[in-house]
């Protein structure tokens, strides 16, 4: 199985430990939650990451800012903006990306 990392960025440090928890629910997912923007770019720089999740509370330039940053990165990290809508939404956003982990 492959193993997915994520990095879960947004303001509300509630939703950010709920997101983080549902996510380290599926076997092979982890997650790396915070919500400095200004950390983001060097951890992505730093370490694997597969998907850069957008939760609430982040401003609409940074949004813009990192989706340009992933898109332009050596590595092929892909995007999520996710705002709600339970994990059965996430697991489907994120097989949308990566149907060949479909079950």
């Amino acid at each position: 199985m492959k193993t997915l990392q994520f990095l879960v960025i947004g303001k509300n440090q509630e939703i950010l430990e709920t997101l983080k928890r549902i996510i380290e629910n599926n076997e092979g997912w982890k997650a790396e939650i915070q919500s400095n923007e200004s950390v983001c770019y060097d951890y992505i720089k730093d370490n694997q990451v597969d998907i850069v999740l957008l939760s609430s509370g982040l401003e609409d330039q940074f949004e813009r800012d990192i989706k340009r940053f992933c898109e332009e990165s050596d590595q092929d990290v892909k995007v999520i903006d996710h705002y709600g809508g339970g994990s059965g939404l996430l697991k489907n956003e994120v097989y949308s990306l990566f149907p060949d982990l479909q079950p």
